[in-house]
């Protein structure tokens, strides 16, 4: 005899539907009403108004002056909290001690939040002439390596968001979404991306995003120097060498 296979869990409708809206408003740079949302995800308005209340009352959502929903910070905020219960320091310590060793520049781990990074841990470097940011440090997601490697794994979700906060920082920073595009092209098909003084005045870095089986990125690693520290061929050398631990802090993720 065979084994019957195991059966797919049942998923709870009423559950799934409220997630679905949940989801759908924290994507949204707007509130949305609750007609919108019934046609978006082929709901009817009275499930949708009710799913919407539940939501409220528990604080994931909230409602604005004009009638519109809105996601509040509760979601981020659950979101931020399980990444943090990764321990991602202790997962990525051997490989910053591993870059620190291999370029002697200082490195650091960042992770999103909203349309910056954050950065949760770093090595300094040791060198008289470095790059410098303190470990808490918010910079926006498009202009440094370790948030332009973010970016180009969640392009898909993030670029509507970010393409009207563009800021610029220096001569070099990329504020059109056009540019935009071509970078984070060029990104993805090298495994690592590259700001070449887009935030700070000749500093450079290179970063690779940290990911979640599903392709989604939750941080990232970096090298940053100023750029009279670049050596010839360093862009490609510390690219590789970041892409490649960043890589094997993600296999490590999917292995928890």
């Amino acid at each position: 005899m065979t084994e019957d296979a195991p059966k797919t869990p049942k998923v709870d409708s009423t559950l799934s539907k409220g997630l679905s809206i949940l989801e759908n408003l924290a994507h949204s740079q707007k509130g949305k009403g609750v007609t919108e949302l019934s046609v978006e995800l082929g709901l009817t308005k009275s499930n949708t108004f009710r799913l919407l209340q539940s939501l409220t009352t528990l604080g994931y959502v909230k409602h604005l002056d004009n009638k519109a929903y809105a996601a509040t910070l509760k979601m981020w905020q659950t979101g931020r909290a399980s990444v943090d219960n990764l321990n991602l320091r202790e997962l990525a310590s051997s490989e910053m001690s591993f870059l620190s060793r291999e370029t002697g520049e200082t490195i650091y781990l960042a992770v999103p939040e909203n349309l910056g990074i954050i950065y949760i841990d770093k090595i300094e470097s040791q060198k008289p002439i470095r790059s410098w940011s303190p470990i808490g440090g918010n910079v926006p997601i498009h202009c440094v390596g370790t948030g332009k490697a973010i970016l180009s794994a969640n392009y898909g979700k993030l670029r509507e968001r970010v393409k009207t906060q563009l800021t610029r920082h220096t001569d070099k920073t990329l504020t059109s979404i056009t540019a935009l595009d071509k970078d984070m092209d060029e990104t993805i098909a090298r495994g690592y991306a590259v700001d070449r003084g887009e935030f700070r005045e000749r500093i450079w870095s290179l970063g690779a995003a940290i990911t979640l089986p599903n392709g989604e990125a939750i941080a990232s690693l970096g090298v940053s120097l100023p750029d009279v520290s670049m050596p010839d061929g360093g862009v490609e050398k510390y690219g590789a060498l970041v892409a490649n631990c960043a890589e094997s802090v993600s296999e490590k993720l999917a292995r928890r």
